[in-house]
């Protein structure tokens, strides 16, 4: 890429590159020196030093969930925008292609995402399509395009974060063991460009945010398995000195081991129930439904019982969608249980036109969210693996 380069533009001599190198070091120690055990406050403080270097009039950082659904966590904004921290987004706005380009390339600038885009001409005798992915200058998706403007962006930097996955070392460069925890997203509301020492700069200091966050969710996971050891500990001992009954009627009990709702005992036909469950006769309708169609297995987990074939699914309704049930004897069942989702999230979407329509060959990024809401309707959210190791 050969950009368009003004002598003028600070940023882009040789002191106003030395200049954000040396705004970007001051950032990095002021993360570095953040206490650890608060990613909230890391994301806080790297919206604000982002924001203070590009000067964007909104900076986010959008985190993935397990389910691949995206939430903004942390927001700087100019005061006349709307707010969109707290805000959900389903998996669906940013496709899988879009998170495999953002491992490839860590930076991305839409200047202006209203700019007419200009035809690129291949000569004939290359052999293979001429592939555009690590341009800068590359002009956005036409759907991505009309995704900014209806939220009233014309132009984007976006940065992915990526952290190490499960317990894989960095390797130099290379992509093997890491995955996309997210993404810095920079919008304004009018054309903007942002010089190339700049972005690096920009790009350096999520780099650096990016392992402090690896720091962070691994010592989340450490803790969360000493919390886990110790409950199953206390547990273990309740059931070494008492009856079952004891993990569900003293202090901590099976509903500290995991997140959840509610739980239940059903053992010997009598039935101990905490939080929000289903009635005794249903429970007993579930244990027969386990015995019956999941004989060959000592439990079950799901995010949603109607996906799972569970007949009396929809006499639930939304307070009961997923379930976590392991079988203590032959006929003897302790159950986790999840309400829906939608209850604790608040979902976001793009701005739309009513009178727009779906025509089946054209996304609408709306049209992505109401499908995404229907289908999240009878869903908790999803049992992960640590999970169910404890239970």
């Amino acid at each position: 890429d050969l950009e368009p380069v003004n002598p003028a533009d600070v940023p882009v001599t040789a002191a106003g590159a030395l200049k954000s190198y040396k705004l970007a070091a001051k950032a990095i120690s002021r993360l570095q020196s953040l206490p650890s055990g608060n990613i909230s406050l890391l994301c806080d403080v790297l919206v604000k030093e982002v924001s203070d270097l590009t000067g964007y009039d909104r900076v986010m950082v959008y985190r993935f969930h397990e389910d691949e659904h995206g939430e903004v966590v942390a927001e700087c904004r100019q005061p006349d925008l709307e707010p969109y921290l707290g805000l959900h987004y389903p998996a669906t706005d940013i496709p899988q292609s879009s998170r495999f380009l953002f491992m490839k390339n860590k930076v991305r600038m839409i200047c202006d995402c209203m700019a007419p885009p200009v035809e690129v001409v291949q000569d004939e005798r290359l052999s293979q399509p001429l592939s555009l992915c690590g341009s800068t200058l590359r002009s956005p998706h036409g759907c991505h395009a009309q995704y900014m403007a209806n939220m009233g962006s014309v132009a984007s930097l976006v940065m992915s974060v990526t952290i190490n996955e499960d317990d894989d070392e960095m390797d130099g460069d290379q992509q093997t063991g890491r995955k996309l925890w997210g993404l810095v997203v920079c919008h304004h509301t009018c054309p903007r460009f942002v010089p190339f020492p700049l972005r690096y700069a920009c790009e350096f200091l999520v780099q650096v945010f990016g392992v402090q966050i690896n720091k962070e969710v691994e010592l989340a996971a450490q803790m969360r398995e000493k919390h886990i050891l110790r409950t199953q500990t206390v547990l273990c001992d309740m059931l070494l000195r008492d009856a079952p009954v004891g993990i569900i009627t003293q202090s901590p009990n099976v509903m500290d081991l995991v997140k959840c709702d509610g739980a239940a005992l059903y053992y010997r036909k009598k039935f101990w129930l905490l939080g929000v469950t289903p009635t005794e006769a249903e429970i007993r309708d579930i244990a027969e439904w386990l015995l019956e169609c999941h004989s060959g297995s000592t439990g079950l987990s799901t995010d949603s019982l109607m996906e799972a074939g569970y007949p009396g699914a929809s006499i639930l309704g939304d307070a009961v969608c997923g379930m976590a049930a392991v079988r203590i004897t032959s006929k003897d069942f302790l159950f986790w249980f999840r309400s829906h989702t939608a209850k604790e999230i608040k979902w976001g979407g793009a701005k739309h036109d009513p009178g727009d329509k779906d025509d089946g060959r054209k996304m609408h990024p709306r049209s992505s969210f109401k499908a995404f809401l229907e289908v999240v309707k009878r869903r908790s959210l999803p049992w992960e693996d640590v999970e169910m190791d404890a239970i």
